[in-house]
């Protein structure tokens, strides 16, 4: 039975849907002022491997993921580029559909952007002020009362007394309270901006996303995930916005991905620490990257770093070594189920990968045997190894030419380096062994490996 470790409640359960067979699942998204960095690639890469793994058991899962493509940073950035925030949102959207493919990460069944349910987003604030959880200030904002909803903190495990005692008097004094949070904002001079009740404004942050779960989900829903910064404030304030206007349970579990860490700090935008996965994919493969993240725990912070992507590439090396040359059979036979049972068991343990991991490289090590011995069962071990990489996300490449890869600049291209090959099976063929190894030595200094069998020599380059 599949277990999933809840964020609220700190602990470990059988997972039981709303609805038998079927997972409604949000998970926040990017808001799209630039470029994904590998933390966002972390979000996307976990809770797809989540959903196809769910998927792969036989869910039915409606997986959603936003687009907040209205904000602060967006409109800031938009004026120092000098165009509208339609052009820098439409823009980095695309990027970031194009940086997700390069990470195959499948596009989720629905992906609503903020600025399509401004309609939704009014009325619930609408409602939160009939209920008298907020109240319209005379700056033209409208705020949340904080302490109103008694179930405040409960995600992170926050006091409220506590918050009061600590929360700093601000300048803004149309808040009630300094814990109190923003849900409409009024429109300051050219800034874009929607027609309200509370005149010219914009939606806050929180109640986005507690408009579009509504909208795409509806009140109630199975499982709400994001990224590691977001419990507080963001899902505290989702949580008290969306019980209090529904009045009722918002998300039966809470999922968060583990931080990108760099030299062991949480890798930031202030700490100029970060990489953007467009940065990462010009040295390293994308499935080495995707590898990289998915074979830790989703929830572990992990640590970004050139001995983390060299290790990676070798892990993938050593499957796609494996099934170089065999050919993938059409019946799995019982080796299917038996290993199928043991992946699936890692998995259904609050999806954990590196156990699933340790299944494939078993089948890896029982595949080369097979492979050595000229068993029929290394057919049948390969269609394994490719059926279950591939519910990660992995695997799917053919191995020839994810060994072989793509020729860097300064580096030897495909043709070259099977011209020399053939001059060195010419000089092994006339017994000069000292021009055969030469050309080895030299293929070798361009990190290209020579591999001779039966066959003939194959190649690939090094990690």
């Amino acid at each position: 039975m599949l277990h999933i470790y809840d964020t609220l409640s700190k602990q470990k359960a059988p997972f039981q849907p709303i609805e038998p067979n079927r997972i409604k699942m949000y998970v926040c998204g990017v808001t799209v002022y630039d470029l994904c960095h590998i933390g966002h690639g972390r979000v996307m890469v976990s809770f797809d491997v989540i959903t196809r793994y769910l998927r792969a058991r036989g869910w039915d899962v409606t997986y959603v993921r936003n687009i907040t493509d209205v904000d602060d940073k967006i409109i800031r950035r938009a004026g120092e580029n000098g165009e509208s925030t339609d052009q820098l949102t439409d823009r980095m959207i695309v990027a970031m559909h194009q940086d997700e493919a390069s990470l195959s990460v499948l596009r989720p069944d629905i992906e609503p952007r903020a600025t399509a349910f401004i309609g939704d987003i009014i009325s619930m604030v609408e409602t939160l002020i009939e209920k008298g959880f907020a109240y319209a200030a005379d700056n033209g904002d409208v705020y949340y009362r904080v302490e109103k909803f008694d179930g405040y903190g409960k995600l992170t495990n926050r006091n409220i007394d506590d918050m009061r005692a600590g929360a700093r008097v601000e300048v803004n004094a149309a808040k009630e309270s300094p814990m109190d949070f923003v849900l409409w904002k009024s429109a300051k001079e050219g800034e874009v901006s929607w027609t309200s009740p509370w005149g010219e404004g914009r939606p806050g942050w929180h109640i986005e996303c507690s408009a579009m779960s509504k909208c795409c989900l509806g009140d109630s829903f199975d499982i709400h995930g994001g990224g590691p910064d977001l419990p507080f404030p963001h899902h505290e304030n989702e949580i008290a916005q969306s019980e209090a206007a529904n009045g009722c349970s918002y998300a039966n579990l809470w999922m968060h991905a583990g931080a990108v860490r760099v030299a062991n700090e949480k890798m930031s935008k202030s700490l100029n620490n970060f990489f953007t996965i467009r940065d990462v994919l010009q040295v390293y493969n994308a499935e080495v990257v995707r590898y990289f993240l998915s074979s830790v725990h989703y929830r572990s912070a992990i640590d970004y770093s050139e001995d983390s992507l060299k290790d990676a590439r070798a892990g993938l090396e050593r499957f796609y070594q494996a099934l170089r040359g065999v050919a993938i059979a059409a019946d799995e036979g019982e080796l299917g189920a038996q290993y199928e049972a043991r992946f699936f068991e890692a998995m259904d343990d609050d999806f954990n990968t590196p156990r699933a991991f340790a299944v494939l490289f078993e089948i890896v090590t029982e595949l080369n045997k097979a492979s050595r011995d000229g068993s029929a069962e290394a057919s049948q071990l390969a269609a394994v190894l490719k059926r279950l990489g591939g519910i990660i996300g992995l695997l799917q490449q053919d191995p020839e030419a994810f060994l072989q890869g793509e020729a860097k600049e300064g580096e030897l291209d495909s043709d070259a380096i099977e011209a020399l090959i053939v001059q060195r099976a010419e000089a092994k063929k006339a017994r000069d062994f000292a021009e055969s190894d030469r050309i080895r030595d030299e293929l070798a200094s361009q990190g290209v490996i020579l591999k001779d069998s039966r066959e003939g020599t194959s190649w690939f380059r090094e990690s």
